[in-house]
């Protein structure tokens, strides 16, 4: 829970301070995007590497290496000088950060007997980091230096990995193999002979569809901030006195975020009452819907654009359930650390090239077309969903036929 939640809570706050860099450095938003883009980019493409770290020398072991990571990156990050130092710092932080879900998952899998109570607790601590960590950077940059800011980000870290160092308990409590997710050798032909049982069935499209998720993701979490902004209708909200200083969207967006602890609570609960297919028809559905109307309905003023915020964060996260049982359904039992492996590459990987994508768009050309891109990858990612639900026969017979070869 430490862990999860201290990601998300290094995470979501650099948006937050997007909005300071690109008034501080005198470079494009496209530059400052394709910087914060390089910094994202590990944390997906080290999942791989970071399930055979965990596998290798055990997952207690690397969850205290990425707490070390993720704080030493943000206290580099406070002695940043310049745009260039700044995505250095957060390059730092994607490569610790990119070893925390495969390793969480791998510990939560190996050591806690009752997992479904262990992972409901795991990802309400996730979205607790989500909320807070923009919440706390947005509160101390109304009253300090963003330098200052990055540093007292660092400290639980710094907490978490005493209390880590201290922490005794049995990793394998759950399993009776006492070496189990520690001192694995995996060979590469090992590896690559699993991939392909991987993706000769319905995981490919799975794997696409969570590469489309992320782009829709990243680009909404890392850009709404800026874009709230610069908004009229936020220009419009009058503070009371002694607020002075605060910024109201940034608020607004911890509102998003704060909703979407609903939204991923509803949507595990309907992965239980409807398809995981028909489900991530529907959401992706919706959030196409959304992102077309984000624009309009930000003209029709406050109120309009509170309540397509608190929509947008609903279903944002709503989502994630259903591809995270999507994985399980169309992966078999005995790869199922690779598969998820390979899920948060697309998530979290390919995802960050939206944060590149994004800031071209968005210095380039308008508001409108940024969030018809957006729309763009939801619409992909539902068909491809339709695809797996109109031929979920035909994926499933592959996925055997993989699992035999």
């Amino acid at each position: 829970m430490l862990g999860h939640g201290l990601v998300h809570w290094f995470e979501m706050s650099v948006p937050i301070f997007l909005v300071v860099w690109t008034d501080e450095f005198p470079v494009s938003i496209a530059l400052v995007g394709l910087i914060v883009a390089l910094g994202y980019a590990p944390f997906g493409l080290g999942a791989l590497p970071g399930g055979v770290l965990a596998d290798r020398f055990g997952a207690k072991r690397i969850i205290l290496a990425c707490y070390a990571g993720m704080t030493l990156s943000f206290l580099v990050l406070a002695l940043a000088p310049s745009i260039y130092a700044v995505g250095g710092a957060l390059v730092l932080w994607g490569i610790a950060a990119s070893v925390y879900h495969p390793a969480g998952m791998a510990l939560i899998s190996t050591g806690a007997e009752r997992q479904g109570t262990v992972f409901a607790y795991h990802g309400i601590a996730g979205n607790v980091g989500i909320t807070l960590g923009p919440f706390a950077s947005a509160t101390g940059l109304v009253f300090l230096d963003w330098h200052v800011v990055a540093a007292l980000l660092a400290i639980p870290g710094l907490l978490a990995l005493a209390y880590g160092l201290r922490a005794e308990f049995d990793p394998t409590t759950a399993v009776d193999d006492e070496n189990a997710g520690a001192g694995t050798e995996i060979s590469l032909p090992t590896l690559v002979s699993n991939s392909k049982r991987l993706f000769a069935g319905g995981f490919l499209l799975v794997f696409v569809v969570v590469m489309f998720e992320g782009l829709f993701y990243r680009g909404v979490l890392t850009f709404l901030p800026d874009i709230l902004h610069d908004l009229p209708a936020m220009a419009d909200v009058e503070l009371q006195a002694g607020l002075e200083g605060f910024e109201p969207s940034d608020y607004v967006f911890v509102g998003l975020l704060v909703v979407g602890m609903a939204g991923q609570y509803v949507g595990g609960k309907l992965t239980e009452r409807v398809s995981v297919e028909r489900g991530l028809v529907t959401i992706f559905g919706l959030l196409a819907l959304l992102a077309l109307a984000f624009v309009p309905a930000s003209e029709l003023g406050l109120v309009a654009l509170l309540g397509l915020c608190a929509l947008l964060g609903f279903f944002l996260f709503a989502i994630q359930p259903f591809y995270q049982v999507a994985v399980a359904q169309y992966t078999p039992a005995d790869t199922r650390g690779l598969s998820y492996g390979f899920t948060y590459l697309g998530e979290f990987g390919f995802g960050a090239a939206s944060i590149a994508i994004g800031g071209f768009v968005l210095g380039e050309f308008t508001l409108g077309l940024f969030f018809v891109v957006l729309a763009l990858f939801a619409i992909v990612a539902g068909l491809l969903s339709l695809a797996l639900l109109v031929g979920y026969e035909r994926f499933a017979f592959l996925e055997r036929y993989g699992s035999e070869a």
